[in-house]
């Protein structure tokens, strides 16, 4: 792994998949205003990189994806440097959630607080089956806001106002039927897993999945004849370049070559 800053690494491979490495955030990945800046200088330097088809985010112990905020940190905030201090923490989240590829937050324990929504603003977050979510905010006397936002559009707004308002934590299995994780496995097999999903992003191009993730976020935000009508344009635009020609003839092609069921 390359040190990129005293709290991000990251590894490339051949295939455009990088995987950024959360560092020296203690065993429970706690995000203190450092981490967080370390993690966004990791995404601000990927961005640029227009080989990256696809970005793993992960934490340096797998004890957790993050517990959240430092909470020794927060204890000393008044209201100028805590409004600093959220600020920080939602950009990176906008970073996440507007990087122009997919990104899959690797969740190998915890996933609190303000770690769950930096999850909540990756594209896919697999999990091992002994992992946990909660948003324990209201525990210490603030609420979950910003990217907390995004949970009743995961999991439905009873879902999210009993995590939210109970601040109680739920299993993996619980939060996979909810929505909240996309896929979960045993611990000797969460990589795996997670190369499953690389491995299917990977077969699909580029260029259709950045448009495909900006047309989801947008969609999001949008009402729905909006987002029908809005897609059109982008539908044509697909057609700028010979991107979509080339690929389906290469799906035609492929198609043909198949023996068909019953001929010998």
């Amino acid at each position: 792994m390359k040190t990129q800053n005293p709290h991000c690494g990251i590894d490339r491979d051949s295939r455009g998949v990088a995987h950024l490495t959360i560092c020296n955030a203690g065993p429970l990945n706690i995000l203190s205003s450092a981490v967080i800046d370390g993690i966004s200088d990791g995404f601000r330097r990927l961005s640029v990189e227009r080989g990256i088809r696809i970005v793993v985010l992960k934490a340096e112990s797998d004890q957790s994806f993050s517990i959240g905020g430092d909470i020794k940190e927060m204890v000393r905030l008044d209201r100028k440097t805590a409004n600093a201090f959220i600020l920080s923490l939602r950009d990176i989240c906008e970073v996440v959630r507007n990087f122009r590829t997919p990104v899959i937050a690797r969740i190998p324990g915890w996933c609190l607080g303000m770690g769950l929504a930096i999850a909540a603003s990756c594209d896919f977050r697999i999990a091992t089956t002994t992992a946990r979510f909660g948003m324990p905010e209201p525990r210490i006397g603030i609420p979950a806001i910003i990217h907390a936002a995004l949970l009743p559009r995961l999991i439905g707004w009873s879902h999210a106002r009993w995590m939210l308002m109970t601040a109680d934590s739920i299993d993996a299995a619980t939060a996979l039927n909810w929505g909240l994780v996309d896929a979960v496995a045993p611990a000797a097999d969460l990589d795996a897993a997670i190369e499953r999903t690389v491995a299917s992003l990977l077969q699909c191009s580029p260029t259709a999945l950045h448009t495909q993730k900006t047309l989801l976020n947008q969609w999001m935000e949008m009402p729905l004849a909006e987002s029908i009508n809005s897609s059109v344009r982008i539908f044509n635009d697909a057609f700028l370049t010979d991107e979509p020609k080339r690929l389906m003839k290469q799906f035609l092609e492929h198609k043909q070559s198949q023996p068909t069921a019953g001929k010998t």
